[in-house]
């Protein structure tokens, strides 16, 4: 491969982080509030890595985070906080990403490796997102139990989640030879 193929390479890839940093972004300010907002951030970071792959698809994710770090309104509700109640789920879609990567360079990226690796991704990103909500609700409310987090930030999300998978998988199906 010669210096110019390698630069054009780097440079879309560059692009495609940016435009599905940016998409992920857009994903999360289409919210419907609640504890823990209803957005549609996963669906989101799961297209991100399914279309881009593990690495490049890890990197869009933390662009976005790194975004919403320095400030900028990427988060849902338009905030750039992430050190709040529901920070958690935010650093969850990283090691979301992680995992899928992981995953994808044991087992490849064919679709059942994939939906396997993005429903264990949402398991990742409850749990970290579930102990974080404890730690700083418990810190600036008080003590609350895992199963009343759990009904609040969880179980509501569930089907809703599973649901933004399986649109993930059709959306990285139908547009992966286009992208890859």
């Amino acid at each position: 491969m010669n210096t110019t193929t390698m630069q054009q390479n780097k440079t879309r890839d560059i692009v495609f982080i940016g435009i599905f940093a940016a998409l992920i972004a857009i994903c999360s300010w289409i919210s419907i509030p609640t504890t823990v907002p209803f957005t549609l951030q996963t669906m989101g970071v799961f297209t991100a890595v399914g279309l881009l792959g593990g690495k490049r698809g890890s990197l869009a994710v933390l662009v976005y985070i790194l975004l919403g770090l320095v400030g900028l309104p990427v988060f849902a509700g338009f905030s750039g906080v992430l050190f709040g109640t529901t920070g958690g789920y935010i650093i969850g879609f990283l090691a979301s990403a992680l995992l899928m990567w992981g995953i994808e360079t044991v087992c490849g990226r064919g679709k059942i490796v994939l939906a396997v690796s993005m429903v264990l991704g949402l398991v990742v990103c409850y749990a970290i997102g579930t102990l974080w909500f404890m730690v700083v609700y418990a810190k600036t409310s008080g003590a609350v139990g895992l199963g009343t987090v759990l009904g609040w930030c969880v179980i509501p999300f569930i089907i809703p989640d599973l649901i933004k998978i399986g649109i993930a998988l059709l959306l990285t199906e139908r547009f992966r030879k286009v992208i890859a």
